[in-house]
């Protein structure tokens, strides 16, 4: 059945039903998987997926329902169901169902070119991939991850009161890691790549950089505990800022979750820290021009120059502090509305890599952490990860460094970002930072 067709006959029977308000929330996604092993396909996956989301206000209470298929018995089951889940539930907030923003930007986030990419392209590009890595140095003895992978969706919403968008995107990744040994030395390098743009995705580029990445970490050593200098590489940066962005959701500041609770306007950064949610990001993994709710996107600064300026909100929380939601309300097709950032990134600097080196002098490159999950408090900032880069003096790099733990408080590391790089760079969720030169950090070595 035509989803608007559907729809219309899903809210004539909810008004029959008793419902008052509705709302209908569709997404349609189709995902390509590949994954190949020595020279050969190791894993392949084609799926579509379609989920509609029902809700609406019945006896005053928000229920909730949901399905994967468009038919008259799905209209059926959605009312009862979520009849019965507003008859349970024991929330009392006043939870709006959206009349729509007055106007909504254009947001470029679908690449027709990408979407005619046949699938003998990609599988080439794929196994180019693999042989690009082995080919470049006798010292790789194995490509253990080779993957790309695409998808794209479209998000259709709809309600009662008049609300009706839709929106299209799409987006590929790729992922190469080697294996290189030297004597009894085994360490792993990495690419990762992600965009909508196939002509930047580049196999023998990326081989060459995963492959130089394991080369250079061969023979690595610990290093004296103590407390460093330090340059979080970017995927690093992201991973951290990544693992700790709830605490600037205003659902985790109203539920006592989050230190910044009772901080806006106040200083909890750097001067240089500017940290943007940009949901209009041309071509951006998180770009969308409205949320959840249907309420129109809009970019906007959560920290500006070291100040906190606002939390993300959804309607809900909004409402509850007196604010305007900033758009950022998200949902799953099985799940109430929540938040989430879009484009969540730190601004970049002016300063090239290098540039970042030469102004530490001496300290600590990090390129991997590990235990973000286990390791860190999104609550307290509290992070312990063990790590692994490259011991830098006089902005040069000297050697290689394993077997460390870098600790210290995500809220401190905010105050002591030194210098921000120019290497702005997102990871496939949308979360993005460039290189940053922290003050210090504790170092656990030998």
């Amino acid at each position: 059945m035509n989803i608007r067709d559907f729809k219309e006959r899903l809210f004539t029977e909810g008004t029959k039903a008793g419902f008052t308000d509705m709302e209908i929330f569709v997404s349609n996604s189709s995902n390509f998987r590949l994954q190949v092993f020595n020279k050969e396909v190791d894993n392949y996956s084609l799926s579509q997926i379609r989920g509609i989301s029902f809700r609406g206000i019945y006896n005053g209470k928000m229920g909730y329902a949901y399905t994967e298929i468009a038919d008259d018995e799905s209209i059926t089951f959605l009312i009862e169901n979520a009849k019965a889940n507003a008859e349970i539930t024991g929330s009392t907030d006043d939870i709006p169902i959206y009349e729509g923003s007055p106007s909504y930007p254009e947001v470029i986030a679908y690449n027709e070119d990408l979407n005619n990419i046949s699938v003998e392209e990609k599988m080439q590009f794929t196994f180019d991939l693999e042989a690009e890595a082995l080919k470049l140095d006798p010292r790789v003895k194995t490509v253990n991850y080779c993957i790309y992978s695409d998808g794209e969706g479209e998000i259709y919403i709809a309600n009662t009161k008049g609300l009706e968008q839709s929106f299209r995107s799409n987006m590929a990744y790729c992922y190469v890691s080697v294996v290189v040994q030297e004597g009894d030395s085994i360490k792993t390098g990495g690419r990762l790549a992600v965009g909508n743009n196939w002509s930047k995705f580049n196999a023998a580029a990326l081989a060459k950089e995963a492959v130089e990445e394991g080369l250079s970490l061969l023979d690595a050593e610990s290093i004296e505990s103590g407390k460093y200098p330090i340059v979080l590489r970017y995927d690093v940066a992201a991973d951290i800022l990544g693992t700790f962005c709830d605490v600037f959701s205003a659902e985790s500041v109203q539920k006592g979750l989050s230190l910044l609770e009772g901080k806006l306007e106040e200083k909890i950064a750097a001067d240089i820290v500017t940290l943007l949610d940009d949901p209009l990001l041309e071509n951006g993994i998180a770009s969308q021009p409205f949320d959840a709710e249907g309420v129109a996107s809009k970019t906007k600064a959560v920290i500006s120059d070291g100040v906190l300026k606002t939390f993300l909100h959804n309607l809900k929380t909004a409402k509850k502090d007196g604010v305007e939601s900033t758009g950022n309300a998200y949902k799953g097709i099985k799940s109430p509305i929540g938040i989430s950032p879009t484009n969540f990134y730190i601004q970049a600097g002016d300063k090239s890599y290098q540039q970042l080196l030469e102004e530490m002098g001496e300290g600590l490159i990090i390129i991997s952490v590990q235990g973000l999950h286990s390791g860190a408090n999104p609550v307290s900032g509290d992070f312990s990860l063990g790590a692994y880069g490259y011991y830098v003096k006089d902005g040069r790099i000297q050697r290689p460094v394993d077997q460390i733990t870098i600790a210290g408080n995500f809220f401190d590391l905010l105050k002591n970002v030194v210098a921000i790089g120019s290497d702005l760079e997102f990871d496939s969720s949308g979360v993005g930072s460039p290189s940053l030169l922290i003050k210090e950090l504790a170092v656990a070595g030998k």
